[in-house]
């Protein structure tokens, strides 16, 4: 019997191994054995919920659209009111971004981040455009009448779509000549360009958001742009 010495980080020479011992080094040396046995004695924290993994990727991702496109925002805590009313991944929005200038957008509560990255556009290469084409006039602020409402849809016992902070109510348009104009005076009784401009913008509303009703629709609507998030094409 030969003696041999080892210490306690001796390797036996494939030499004098024994086949069994062989195979064995070569097992464990190849990578994906090697990453098996890693990811074995790595700690796995909890699984978090689909459902919860989806809803944050889906409102990192819109937060991210909104700071690409210069949005003064805040994110908002989640809320349920109960009754069908709820604010859930809304964001508080106080400015947003033309081509050369940023402006203003008045009296807006929550607002859900996907309806919110839709008026950006809409305010930016719908209305700003607009202003500055037809009217020779940037836009400076942008008046609404509020976004979420716990309440039902006109004469209905159904929930408007300000109950989930999925709607914006818009009013006015202010100009950086000083011009103001209002939904409820201009639309029919604004300058030829006032007129023409506000269909434009309301044309262009109806190819963002889901739901637009405007001065035409009915009397509740004289006075604002009811812009809605929705799932479909309804534009009145």
């Amino acid at each position: 019997m030969l003696p041999i010495a080892l210490g306690a980080c001796s390797v036996i020479p494939d030499s004098v191994a024994p086949a069994s011992e062989r195979s064995y080094r070569a097992t464990v040396e190849r990578p994906d054995y090697a990453a098996a046995r890693r990811a074995m004695q790595t700690p796995q924290r909890q699984a978090t919920p689909r459902s919860t993994q989806l809803s944050t990727i889906r409102g990192d991702t819109c937060t991210a659209h909104l700071s690409q496109q210069k949005v003064n925002f805040t994110p908002l805590p989640d809320k349920y009111y109960g009754a069908g009313c709820a604010t859930v991944g809304s964001v508080s929005v106080t400015g947003l971004q033309g081509d050369s200038r940023s402006f203003e957008i008045s009296n807006l509560g929550p607002v859900a981040c996907p309806l919110a990255e839709k008026l950006a556009g809409w305010a930016r290469f719908g209305v700003d455009r607009a202003a500055r084409k037809m009217l020779g006039a940037s836009l400076v602020r942008i008046e609404t009448m509020g976004s979420y409402s716990c309440r039902n849809v006109a004469g209905s016992s159904r929930r408007s779509a300000h109950a989930t902070a999925e709607a914006i109510d818009v009013s006015a348009f202010i100009l950086s000549d000083g011009r103001r104009i209002v939904l409820k005076e201009a639309w029919d009784n604004g300058s030829a360009d006032e007129r023409e401009f506000l269909r434009v913008i309301h044309s262009s509303a109806c190819k963002r958001f889901g739901t637009v009703l405007g001065p035409e629709y009915n009397a509740a609507h004289r006075d604002h742009f009811h812009l809605e998030l929705g799932g479909g094409t309804y534009c009145r």
